[in-house]
This record gives C-alpha cells, sequence and structure tokens, in this order.
C-alpha cells in the first residue's frame, strides 16, 4: 500500500512528463466504435500517448485495413481531444494541448502477407510498430508457442525487417520466438523493442523473456516494454502495481534505465478476448494461463506504479525515463525511416 502523500507526490510527478504506453487492446470491430470513448481513460490516468492494436494473430490484409481506416475515422472526427501522432512533433503538439497523441501497432506479419510493399501502406495510416510472428510460424519466422525445430528469421523476414527500417517502423518481437528474435536483433540497423514483455528470471513463463535476448534488445538501443498481463507478471494472474514493479526493477538491473519502458496490453473488451481464446485456440499452447481470461494492469495504476519506483530509490528523471522518455527516444530515432533519402 502507498501512503497518499507519496501517491500525490507521484501524481505531480507523472502531469510532468510524458508518458507512453506502447500497446493498448480496443476491440477489433470496425463497424462497432460503442468501446472507443473509453480511451478517455489513458488521458484521465496521466498517459499523453498511446499505442492502439489494429490487427493481429492471423488477420489478414482486409481485416486490418478496415481496423486502420475505423480508428482513424473516429480520431480525426475528436480533434479536440485526439492527435493522430505520425511524428514526434505531433506527440509534443498533443502533450501541450492537453490531448491524447494516438499511434497504432501491429502483432504479426500476417498482415502483409507476401507483400512488403504493404508496410509502407501500413506507415503512412499511422502504424508505428510491427511485431514478427503472433505466437506461431509465418513467413518471417517462428512464434514463441511453436515447439518443433525453429526456423529463426527467414530471407523474407530480413527483407521485411529492412523494409520496416526504411519506411520508419519500428520492429517488435513480442511473441517471436527466441531463435527468430535473435535473428531479428544481428541484424537490425536501428532499435528493437519487445512492445509487450517481461522478464522470464522474474516470472518463467513462455511468453516472458530471457536475459540475453533483453541484452541483445538494449544493444540495439531498443525498449523492453514491461507488460500488465497477470499471467505473465506472476502466480494466481497478479496485477498488484508492486508486481509490476518488481519486472521493472529487474529489468533495470540487468540492462539499464534507458531500455525499460511501459507497454501494458490492456485490453478493454474481455468478452472479445473471451472469445478470442476459443476462436483462436490452435493460435495459444495448452497452457491454464490461456484458458480463461486474464486480469490487466490498467492505466489507472500508472500513478501508484511511479511512487513505488519513488519509494525504491528511483530518481525522478529515471523514472521519466521509464514512463515515456524511452518510447520517445526510439521513436526520435526510428520514425523518420530513410524514405527520403
Amino acid at each position: 500500500m502507498v501512503d497518499a502523500t507519496r501517491l500525490g507526490a507521484a501524481r505531480e510527478l507523472v502531469a510532468r512528463h510524458l508518458v507512453w504506453d506502447n500497446h493498448g487492446c480496443m476491440p477489433l470491430r470496425w463497424a462497432d466504435d460503442s468501446f472507443l470513448p473509453q480511451l478517455a481513460r489513458y488521458r484521465a490516468a496521466g498517459v499523453n500517448v498511446a499505442s492502439l492494436n489494429v490487427g493481429y494473430g492471423e488477420l489478414g490484409i482486409e481485416d486490418t485495413v478496415r481496423m486502420v481506416a475505423a480508428f482513424r475515422h473516429w480520431l480525426k472526427a475528436r480533434p479536440d481531444d485526439y492527435v493522430l501522432a505520425t511524428s514526434v512533433a505531433d506527440i509534443h503538439r498533443a502533450r501541450r494541448e492537453g490531448k491524447l497523441a494516438v499511434t497504432f501497432d501491429i502483432e504479426g506479419t500476417r498482415a502483409i502477407g507476401d507483400q512488403i510493399s504493404l508496410i509502407q501502406l501500413y506507415h503512412d495510416l499511422g502504424v508505428r510498430w510491427m511485431l514478427m510472428a503472433y505466437n506461431r510460424r509465418n513467413l518471417v519466422g517462428d512464434g514463441v508457442h511453436d515447439e518443433d525445430a525453429p526456423v529463426g528469421l527467414t530471407p523474407f523476414g530480413r527483407d521485411v525487417v529492412a523494409e520496416m527500417e526504411r519506411v520508419g517502423m519500428v520492429v517488435c518481437c513480442s511473441h517471436t520466438g527466441a531463435r527468430t528474435a535473435a535473428d531479428v536483433l544481428a541484424v537490425a540497423r536501428k532499435p528493437v523493442i519487445f512492445s509487450h514483455s517481461n522478464p522470464k528470471a522474474v516470472w518463467d513463463h513462455k511468453r516472458n523473456i530471457s536475459d540475453d535476448l533483453m541484452r541483445a534488445c538494449a544493444d540495439t538501443g531498443g525498449v523492453v516494454g514491461i507488460t500488465g498481463v497477470g499471467a505473465f507478471l506472476g502466480a494466481n494472474n497478479d496485477v498488484r502495481s508492486e508486481t509490476f514493479v518488481r519486472h521493472i526493477d529487474y529489468a533495470v538491473n540487468l540492462i539499464g534505465v534507458d531500455h525499460v519502458g511501459l507497454g501494458l496490453d490492456f485490453v478493454f473488451d474481455r468478452e472479445e478476448l473471451r472469445r478470442a481464446l476459443v476462436e483462436m485456440r490452435h493460435t495459444f499452447p495448452d497452457d491454464p494461463a490461456y484458458r480463461t481470461v486474464p486480469d490487466f494492469v490498467a492505466p489507472e495504476q500508472i500513478v501508484e506504479i511511479a511512487a513505488l519506483l519513488m519509494a525504491r530509490g528511483y530518481a525522478e528523471a529515471d523514472i521519466a525515463k521509464i514512463l515515456g522518455g524511452n518510447h520517445l527516444r526510439v521513436a526520435e530515432q526510428a520514425w523518420s525511416g530513410e524514405a527520403a533519402a
């Protein structure tokens, strides 16, 4: 429990600095925008930038493009509250104006099929990171839940990484098999992220990542975004802020404060997730963690997380890096791409 005085100080600290949650999940129903007003929860919690998932898993090109279009349409109709951020300047402007900056992400490369030119299109539409494989093998490489002999990053995958770096889309290795992730980290020329992955050394779950992968990510200049999925945090679906901070603290001690951020992976529609766990059963392993809908660390816990970091003796400048400064640095380094070169 955090005392009221420290919570108040943490609330003021959060207000002074950029806060960036690098992964959130709104319902992926392009004709239903009934959940989108809940985006206001981010701003109320002190978040300045939120990256929204527009596609994942086996969703293909049409579904992903439809979702990007639907989210863009809704956001652009509300310019007093939201900025569709496609540049670092947009993020700074949104914060000055008290608006939520929104970017998009894609979980897995099935959204491009075998057509690399779609990467440029998605970038033009506001997608700023894409992960390589969502749990299972695709044309790029292995997923984290593939049990047989890994193939690693394929030649097509190498072309995908190169094109993402060229256009200014950050390469992500969450949900990706360990060998494929290691291959990506070895060939990358720009920062690579694990947008929402936790240290395996803290909680030994298949979706969490090894110390070696975390170090290799930091070597690229990238960021490990600590995720708030209870099953990946600890026993009994533990979403206490204290547990979340334990993962942050381990990561900071291992790879340095410049390489740790937030990627809560908060799911707004639990019923949609419940259906997905049934309908996409083959995408997930036979693991109790995937048989029920997990709990999640919510955006409203960010102030308490900051307070707990303060209690552990973290300096304000270091907390600011974790809350959003590190994600901003990656954007500054990677978003411009090389398309104009």
